[in-house]
């Protein structure tokens, strides 16, 4: 089977820029599995036009501590940390076998601040292996950080922005203005009691979110901007409402932990 490759095209606007076309427009979210693919484990792998690797910070990074899951009716809430050895280390460990994938591999990157993300792209830029990054931002970024931390990923690799999706809408115009080639939409945050009252913050997954999602990639692509959907997709039919409703692919995060397309 011929595994379908990111197609970069330069456009000369003043800053580096690429339009992307995913030539399959279906791609694992960060997180869901991994910081390279493995083959033998993942069989979804021959379906994504893309790998997305695991959030990576500058510095090596400890889970979070305490509760870290609680379900809720429609989905779940994380709160892992995104742990992590830091990248020098994951550059260490993974970079050979990016370079032998034939899958492009995109780098998601945290954003804690310019300085850091600026050390992160010059480790990656030039690396065999890697196609593109996609810079994640934190959901209490404001307009002038997110703006800020857009122009510090520039370089000659495609940059994605991936907004927390209850923020999506008001900084989508922002970072594509920096210099992102697409923006691509993160778990949105919430909070959920544990039965001796205290509350746990977390990431929110599950299908739940799906609608929610779907609406905001209809409003984002209203302004013309190239969306990558993602937020509870966890069937086909998902998939294909979120690219009749613009978004340029789709990203499956963890639907992937159980097999993609299993029902319920």
């Amino acid at each position: 089977m011929c595994l379908l490759r990111t197609t970069t095209l330069f456009e000369a606007q003043g800053t580096t820029k690429y339009s992307l076309a995913f030539e399959r427009p279906l791609l694992n979210a960060a997180g869901s599995l991994g910081f390279t693919p493995d083959w033998r484990d993942v069989p979804e792998l021959h379906n994504l036009g893309a790998f997305f690797t695991n959030p990576v910070s500058l510095g090596a990074r400890t889970p979070a501590s305490g509760t870290r899951f609680l379900a809720y009716p429609g989905g779940f809430l994380l709160h892992s940390g995104y742990p992590n050895p830091g990248l020098k280390r994951v550059i260490q460990q993974y970079s050979q076998s990016w370079a032998r994938q034939p899958l492009p591999v995109w780098v998601h990157l945290l954003a804690q601040n310019t300085d850091e993300l600026e050390q992160m792209v010059r480790f990656l830029e030039g690396r065999e292996g890697v196609a593109g990054i996609e810079v994640g931002l934190a959901a209490e970024v404001d307009r002038l950080s997110a703006q800020a931390l857009t122009a510090a990923s520039l370089s000659e690799l495609p940059i994605i922005v991936r907004l927390p999706l209850e923020r999506a809408y008001d900084l989508a115009p922002t970072v594509i203005e920096a210099g992102a080639s697409a923006i691509s939409l993160g778990p949105p945050r919430g909070s959920l009691p544990l039965p001796e009252g205290k509350q746990v913050s977390g990431r929110l997954y599950g299908p739940a979110i799906f609608p929610l999602a779907l609406e905001m990639v209809k409003a984002i692509t209203r302004f013309g901007i190239k969306v990558i959907g993602a937020g509870g997709v966890y069937q086909p039919a998902d998939v294909k409402a979120m690219l009749s409703a613009g978004a340029i692919a789709v990203q499956i995060d963890t639907a992937l932990w159980r097999g993609w397309g299993e029902p319920g």
